[in-house]
């Protein structure tokens, strides 16, 4: 099944509320591989690596990294630091760079593990979601990672999905996985979005793979879906719309297309069952 959701896009002004908190204030060489995990993702070569963790320092890509209002520390199934964010206002950003967009890179994989607390999101958008990773403002839409909560008004009960879109917003082409989720289960999430051609499937596409484990891939040509570059920030936890309640950590962008036995060999390197 192939889908295809529409999202309300509004103009935003963004106005930070709250505590802005500075991460990466003195910067260690070599600090960012700490763990086995780390380790393997950085051999994959991730053009941006988030640990969201007390360990995130030196990491590609994170220079710019903040919090706005400070999320509560966590801990990954490997015993890895994370961020716990409220589903209220909390989140963190980077700022833009081409490495971020697809018009720039022709792909993208976006990685991160992420660890409900909750079924139903208190700030939810839409039909009932929240954009726990998400890079677009106004006419400047690039991609999102949702999740549904379990109750929402297009029976998608805790759906995992991804989406690439036209600059201008409006429908975009997703890929999706519904399965149950478990509250305080840690899911490990890897969205590809690729213009490389192949045959039959002339624009690109999209591929979700959880728990190592590929679940759809949707072509571009769909919608017509030309990804552009935009100068909006990356956000994780919320996208100013809508909050995610519960943990993110190790997030991961590469300027290619991970396989599913890549993002397999991830998930079997943090030590959690599928």
């Amino acid at each position: 099944m192939r889908l295809r959701k529409s999202i309300v896009i509004a103009a935003v002004i963004t106005v930070i509320t709250g505590a802005s908190v500075a991460v990466h204030a003195n910067r260690q060489p070599d600090g960012c591989a700490v763990s086995g995990y780390d380790r393997t993702v950085l051999d994959d070569g991730p053009v941006m690596y988030l640990p969201l963790g007390a360990d995130d320092h030196d990491c590609p890509g994170a220079d710019t990294l903040r919090q706005v209002g400070e999320a509560a520390p966590g801990t990954l199934p490997n015993g890895d630091a994370a961020l716990v964010f409220d589903g209220v206002s909390q989140y963190a950003e980077v700022g833009d760079t081409a490495q971020l967009s697809v018009a720039t890179t022709g792909s993208l994989t976006i990685e991160a593990w992420l660890r409900p607390d909750t079924l139903q999101f208190p700030r939810a958008e839409g039909a009932g979601y929240v954009h726990w990773l998400a890079k677009g403002e106004a006419d400047q839409q690039e991609y999102v990672a949702r999740m549904y909560s379990q109750l929402n008004g297009e029976g998608r009960p805790n759906r995992l999905s991804g989406y690439a879109f036209n600059a201008a917003g409006g429908f975009g082409v997703g890929s999706y996985a519904q399965e149950p989720v478990t509250v305080g289960e840690w899911i490990h999430y890897g969205l590809v979005i690729t213009t490389d051609r192949s045959p039959g499937n002339l624009m690109g596409h999209t591929a979700l793979v959880v728990n190592g484990v590929r679940r759809d891939q949707d072509s571009l040509a769909e919608l017509r879906i030309r990804p552009a570059d935009g100068d909006a920030p990356l956000r994780i936890g919320g996208n100013l719309h809508s909050f995610f309640h519960g943990a993110i950590g190790k997030v991961a962008i590469y300027d290619r297309a991970l396989t599913a036995l890549e993002l397999a060999e991830h998930h079997e390197a943090m030590g959690a069952a599928s």
